[in-house]
């Protein structure tokens, strides 16, 4: 199959003008997160199939894909060509000739995001208090509320002492339950610095009377002032009364308002779903409890906090369209009115009601049609590691799910990593692949058959069959065929990372600003 180039202007263009193109680096997180240009969205080889239809939903947008030399630009413009994709194209030349056109590249992952965090604090000079300020708030039990806008899971690893888990787009709705006295002072914190500055402008630009300040640089900037930070937490949000919803309502619908927050109805969202000519992302930004208990059918569970830290993960058509819903209206307003400042094109649904919540459950991909492949189940395949023959079971999880638990023996590989994968597995008469839900080994099962004279099966249900069927796991880096590429590890992240590191994360945030000056692609703006 031919598949056409596209070069810098092209790409570039589309973006100036505002026109709907998904820029795909085709890499795995690792290598993207080492430079990759602004609006150019991870959405890794080995992974297509998985995530190709909830995050491409139209089939004829503009695609262009991108690598570094690797041929994996190549090999995702044909796979999406073959998932049904019309407009697919490569970047000729990759990473280096962006560069050589005068585009600007970047490092770390979310960087639209962080840059337009850095973007809003340099125009609003959002206030915050170092880590010794806040520490001697708290030692001296001044009247101040920590609040955590991080996700659940980050807060519980490592947490400002007294802090409390409330995530991005929950606070204008339950900060001022947490701290009625208007008199009281907010503290936001998240790891570093995007989440705690949105978070407090956030509260700002709501009204809210008490005074709010960030925790410059969050838990990295507590922990390079020597301090300690808890672990274990558990501390959470409540719910809040009907009045407080309704002042918090009128609040956020008022930010909204303020950043030109498009509105939609029922019947807008029955044409969207239908239309052709336009990519339409639909999400719902409650918290994934509320979401699991009810909400509208065809929308995706994407918690507000994190939409807007992480929005090409979940929207990488960049000139799209995005639609929020929900029933109270606070969490869809607040994140709406930062999205519109980053320059997309946002709706929020209005005449939403409780009984329109018909579909329960947590939300799933929608997948393509499953490829015929030897399936095996968990018994035959222990009886197999116990034959003569040889049988080698090959992982193709991600590097952090084979730690948290994989099959005895087996070994970790990457697909888009796989001919090399092939050099440091053991020989085997037959392969048997898995991942933790399988759907990741069915669609690589062809793929990998191509590369290797050994049979290969599918392990039907993949490691969550294996457990189903009573058999354990073993955690840690037993068998590592590839080199954990799929997951860049954030300065920010965990207990152990080292102070160098954390203070190098820090000085590039800082320059973000400079950087979107040089890209000019990206037409964020500040209320």
């Amino acid at each position: 199959m031919s598949i056409k180039n596209q070069n810098y202007a092209f790409v570039r263009n589309k973006l100036v003008n505002k026109e709907e193109i998904a820029f795909l680096d085709v890499r795995e997180e690792g290598p993207h997160a080492q430079e990759h240009p602004l609006f150019a969205a991870n959405f890794p080889l080995s992974r297509i199939e998985v995530d190709a239809f909830s995050k491409l939903p139209k089939k004829d947008v503009p695609i262009v894909t991108l690598d570094d030399g690797e041929g994996h630009a190549h090999l995702a413009a044909l796979r999406l060509s073959e998932l049904g994709y019309s407009d697919v194209s490569i970047f000729d030349g990759g990473v280096k000739t962006w560069k050589a056109a005068g585009g600007e590249v970047f490092k770390d992952v979310n960087v639209p995001s962080k840059s337009f965090g850095e973007f809003v604090e340099s125009k609003r000079h959002t206030p915050s208090l170092s880590a010794e300020e806040v520490k001697k708030l708290i030692d001296d039990q001044e009247d101040v509320v920590v609040v955590d806008v991080r996700r659940f899971d980050e807060y519980h690893t490592m947490s400002i002492p007294t802090g409390i888990s409330v995530p991005g787009a929950e606070l204008v709705l339950r900060v001022p339950e947490i701290a009625p006295n208007p008199n009281t002072r907010i503290i936001v914190n998240c790891a570093g610095r995007t989440r705690s500055i949105i978070g407090t402008q956030s509260l700002i630009n709501a009204g809210i009377p008490n005074p709010v300040s960030a925790l410059r640089n969050g838990t990295i900037g507590w922990t390079l002032a020597g301090q300690t930070l808890d672990q274990g937490q558990s501390r959470k949000f409540n719910d809040v009364s009907d009045i407080t919803t309704e002042q918090a309502a009128q609040r956020a619908r008022n930010v909204a308002d303020a950043a030109g927050v498009k509105r939609a109805t029922m019947s807008d969202i029955a044409k969207w779903k239908l239309q052709t000519e336009r990519t339409t992302y639909f999400f719902d930004p409650r918290t994934p409890e509320e979401y699991a208990a009810g909400h509208l059918p065809g929308f995706r569970s994407v918690p507000g906090g994190q939409l807007v830290q992480e929005t090409e993960m979940v929207a990488p058509v960049r000139g799209a369209r995005i639609v929020l819903m929900d029933p109270s209206g606070v969490r869809a307003n607040m994140p709406a009115s930062w999205l519109a400042q980053m320059a997309w094109d946002v709706y929020v649904l209005d005449d939403l009601k409780i009984t329109d919540l018909t579909e329960k459950g947590s939300w799933s991909a929608t997948l393509p049609v499953t490829p015929q492949v030897q399936s095996v189940d968990a018994k035959t395949t222990a009886q197999w590691l116990q034959d003569k023959d040889t049988t080698i079971v090959i992982d193709l999880s991600t590097h952090a799910n084979y730690v948290k638990g994989h099959i005895a023996g087996s070994w970790y590989a990457l697909r888009s990593e796989f001919t090399q994968a092939l050099e440091k597995l053991p020989n085997a008469n037959r392969y048997v692949l898995t991942s933790t839900k399988g759907d990741l080994a069915l669609y690589a099962a062809h793929e990998i058959q191509s590369l290797t004279k050994a049979a290969v099966f599918v392990l039907s249900r993949g490691n969550e069959g294996w457990t189903q069927a009573g058999f354990e796991l073993e955690k840690g880096e037993t068998h590592l065929a590839s080199p954990p590429l799929d997951r860049y590890k954030r300065p920010y992240e965990g207990t152990s990372v080292k102070p160098a590191a954390m203070q190098a994360y820090l000085d590039w945030e800082y320059g973000l600003v400079a950087q979107l000056g040089k890209d000019g692609t990206h037409h964020f703006w500040v209320l």
